[in-house]
């Protein structure tokens, strides 16, 4: 059983006094001890599906329908007071800016220590020296000393790994990271990534890892789903999705990445032509048509997602086809 199911989510966003879809029947589950990437350019929807999971949209925007369903409970359903006990207890956030997610008023070790109080019910001693013990086991050295320090006292790296300390303090059964790896260099990247897999393999739990860095989802997912205009646009597990892309997008997306060569003059990158469409003026159709190179007459018409082998789904006409 899934440790969270999201089913057709829905958010919407105001705008010049209209409203459009941001996200717009978003899908996706997770079991525990597994890891779901959720992939695409800025602006896709990505980062608003997790705002919409956590009920923190901005005050612009709006859930308007679908389920998050964790441990049997659906979290759009709850009250406010209801959810402040699940985010940093059964649901852990690891934000894409450590600098500005961390408070920058208290130290990091209080700021560990507030969950472990607020959660499990600890006394501030206990629950200060608990959170000395987390700031250690995920690589902090002097955690005693760093415990006193403020959020700007530390590297990029180290403030990382105090969110993280704070993310998984209480054991979520959820794991939501949110860019987990932006801005660090790739030592540090390397080893973040090795933190989030050792706790996850230790904890069982669920990861969700938002990124467009196609390198660390091959590293780090069981499965991949890949988001264009609101839309999951395709949903795989990494080999297959990496091994067999359906959709124009997924190709476009993995032919941009890096590759080692031993060519003296390495050949010029590809890119995707065009931007990601304005959501206030989607096509009817598929939301990719005015930059796909492979989009014909039938692409001018609503796709849904269609699975086209077992557990490989893609909105894309083509590959349906392909498929039938």
């Amino acid at each position: 059983m899934p440790v969270v199911s999201v089913r057709d989510l829905a958010v919407s966003i105001s705008r010049g006094g209209g409203r459009f879809r941001a996200v717009d029947g978003v899908a996706f589950a997770v079991d525990a001890g597994r890891t779901l990437a959720l992939v695409g350019e800025s602006g896709c929807g990505k980062t608003m599906t997790a705002l919409a999971m956590l009920r923190l949209v901005p005050p612009v925007a709006r859930i308007e329908g679908g389920e998050v369903i964790l441990r049997d409970r659906d979290l759009l359903r709850l009250s406010e007071r209801e959810m402040q006990d699940v985010r940093g207890g059964d649901l852990g956030i690891i934000f894409q800016e450590p600098l500005t997610a961390l408070n920058p008023v208290y130290t990091v070790g209080e700021q560990v220590a507030e969950g472990l109080r607020r959660h499990l019910g600890l006394r501030p001693r206990e629950a200060w020296s608990r959170a000395v013990e987390q700031l250690q086991e995920v690589g902090i050295p002097n955690a005693a000393r760093r415990a006193h320090e403020y959020p700007h006292q530390l590297s990029g790296g180290m403030r990382q790994r105090a969110m993280i300390a704070a993310a998984v303090a209480c054991r979520p059964a959820l794991l939501l990271a949110d860019e987990p790896t932006t801005a660090l260099d790739v030592s540090v990247q390397a080893h973040i990534l090795d933190l989030l897999r050792r706790l996850q393999a230790e904890r069982d739990m669920a990861l969700l890892l938002i990124t467009h860095d196609l390198g660390v989802v091959a590293e780090m997912a069981d499965e991949v789903a890949v988001m264009y205009a609101g839309h999951i646009v395709e949903r795989a597990p990494a080999p297959a999705l990496f091994g067999r892309p359906a959709h124009p997008y997924t190709r476009g997306l993995l032919a941009t990445v890096p590759r080692l060569t031993a060519e003296a003059r390495p050949p010029r990158l590809p890119s995707i032509g065009g931007a990601v469409p304005d959501l206030a003026h989607l096509p009817d159709a598929c939301g990719f048509l005015a930059r796909c190179p492979e989009a014909g007459e039938a692409c001018r018409q609503s796709i849904p997602l269609a699975e086209i082998e077992p557990g490989h789904w893609a909105r894309c006409v083509c590959a349906t086809e392909g498929a039938e």
